[in-house]
């Protein structure tokens, strides 16, 4: 997977880059000519188009330098406004002058008409002032042509092109400067910035596109860096292989304890999940007075009716599960469960400790006399996805991570990440990363923290971030959704870090191929959402056979 990095670390490999023979300015070539590229991909008649560039005294600005060169070359009109006089891009500079670019210097231009003027009928502006490079807050020439910028692009088409990072964005934390140009599209190079992922500079990014700059792919610096950014391509590669000779039993069977009288849906958008990342068989445990309403939107399903007590799952279900568990590859217990007594008390019976008799253990949670590390053993649970309502009713049990059979996968929104954690909404939201990373850890679990930007931390420190940040999919029951994702996959037999991954990242997916198929967020719903996960698939498959 391509990698999520600090300014530090950044320059780190570009260090270590260069000194296996990868020069500057091959990577500013890289960079420009990539930036070029996407823009003939989304522009039509390039050439008949005209363009500002506003280029600062570093790199960044060499990378904006060569993009000029290209486009001028292209026969487009190109205006190349600099603020500095003088700055480290001399060679690039006149080989755009070359091209057919015009260079314009805050001392041709002091009262910034011509910029006005150019910008104000340009088809693309293209911000190449300081990349990771910039400290908020701004100041000087760049505060003030960004501040023009955003004033004469507002409420005009022209494409917003961020050369790494746009200007402003503090590419550590996500702070932005007030004069920042929100981008369309912001083309990092060689990997992905941290800042980037965090609000509110993600809001300025705009698409994100990670292009190549010729690094080697065995750069020493990335063995240090466990931030990871999942791709199409990566998703695909991990999905499990499915032969022409297999069966339903291939692919396991997930059992989904789910639902109560207010929450039906819940237990069907999460059964519909798992069958539809390509679990062989889902088994919906219910409270029976729901089960005509699940089967007769699910009938692809087994089930198992649980009783129930005023349309929740009663204790005296308990036992009724034994079977299923032990028939099962994966378990997801929490959807729309309610958090009603006589549910917390069916979860209790799951969870609570066994000391002298297993006899009929069900994969509860045994106490453990050896000297184990951990106070319990679980005994016959498959691998286990907790989610929503089972969150909030196992964490009332004592020590409650470790009833859990091993790396367990969480999938807490930040409301119930709080609930858990004692943290505010908000000291999570700013934290996401580190907050996700540090209670993997404490509880030895996977943990899915969703929302914009869903970060999966394993308990050894290994993070990935899911690409997708839409409101698409704020909505009811697109965590549902999700859920039955990553147990269909654990059915399947992969390995939980990366059934999290790809769950999240097929989620993502799915909601951005609905809110272009329903064309309104607003108008989304979950039920949009896992009718667009067989197309989802197809994407990310189809981007590991145009692999080289």
């Amino acid at each position: 997977m391509s990698k999520i990095v600090t300014v530090e670390q950044m320059h780190m490999l570009e260090s270590e880059a260069f000194s296996c023979g990868v020069s500057y300015d091959h990577m500013m070539e890289m960079a420009g000519g990539a930036v070029f590229d996407y823009i003939c991909a989304k522009m039509t008649d390039v050439s008949s188009k005209s363009f500002v560039v506003v280029a600062g005294p570093g790199n960044n600005g060499g990378d904006g330098f060569v993009v000029a060169r290209l486009l001028a070359a292209s026969g487009a009109s190109v205006n190349v406004f600099t603020i500095n006089t003088n700055d480290n891009n001399v060679d690039n500079r006149q080989k755009a002058l070359l091209s057919g670019a015009t260079v314009i210097t805050p001392e041709e231009d002091p009262e910034m008409e011509i910029y006005i003027r150019e910008i104000s009928k340009a088809d693309c502006f293209i911000d190449a002032i300081f990349g990771t490079g910039a400290r908020v807050p701004l100041k000087g020439t760049a505060a003030k042509m960004l501040a023009i910028a955003s004033v004469e692009l507002d409420g005009r088409e022209a494409l917003r092109v961020a050369v790494d990072c746009p200007s402003g964005l503090d590419c550590d934390n996500g702070v932005i400067d007030e004069n920042v140009v929100n981008a369309d599209v912001s083309i990092t190079f060689g990997a992905a910035k941290i800042g980037q992922f965090i609000f509110p500079g993600a809001d300025a990014v705009g698409e994100l596109v990670l292009a190549d700059i010729g690094w080697p792919s065995d750069l020493s610096t990335f063995d240090s860096i466990q931030l990871n950014l999942a791709s199409g391509a990566d998703v695909g590669s991990m999905l499990p292989k499915r032969s022409r000779d297999s069966h339903k039993g291939t692919f396991g069977t997930a059992l989904v304890v789910a639902g109560s009288i207010n929450y039906s849906g819940a237990a069907y958008l999460a059964a519909a999940g798992a069958y539809r990342v390509g679990a062989g068989l889902v088994t919906v445990a219910v409270p029976g007075n729901i089960h005509g309403i699940v089967a007769s939107q699910l009938p692809e399903a087994t089930y198992i009716l649980l009783p129930s007590d005023m349309g929740v799952i009663s204790d005296s279900g308990t036992p009724i599960i034994s079977q299923a568990l032990e028939k099962s590859d994966s378990l997801l217990l929490g959807p729309g469960l309610g958090t009603e007594r006589p549910t917390a008390d069916f979860i209790r019976g799951i969870f609570s400790s066994v000391k002298d008799d297993v006899t009929g253990g069900i994969g509860f949670a045994v106490e453990n006399k050896s000297k184990s590390n951990s106070k319990f053993d679980t005994v016959q649970l498959p691998p286990t996805v907790v989610d929503a309502d089972g969150l909030r009713l196992l964490a009332d049990l004592p020590e409650w991570h470790l009833h859990l059979p091993t790396r367990s996968i969480l999938t807490p929104h930040p409301g119930e990440m709080a609930f858990l954690t004692g943290l505010s909404i908000d000291d999570i939201q700013s934290n996401r990363i580190s907050i996700a990373s540090r209670f993997a850890a404490k509880w030895g679990h996977i943990i899915v923290l969703k929302g914009a930007f869903t970060v999966v931390s394993t308990p050894e420190g290994a993070i990935s971030v899911n690409p997708f940040a839409t409101s698409a999919l704020a909505c009811a029951g697109t965590g549902d959704v999700l859920a039955g994702f990553i147990a269909g996959l654990l059915a399947q037999g992969m390995q939980p870090y990366q059934a999290a991954i790809v769950g999240t990242f097929l989620h993502g997916l799915a909601g951005k191929i609905a809110l272009s198929e329903v064309g309104a967020a607003a108008s989304v719903l979950a039920s949009d959402v896992l009718d667009m996960t067989p197309k989802a698939i197809s994407s990310v498959m189809s981007q590991v056979a145009s692999q080289p």
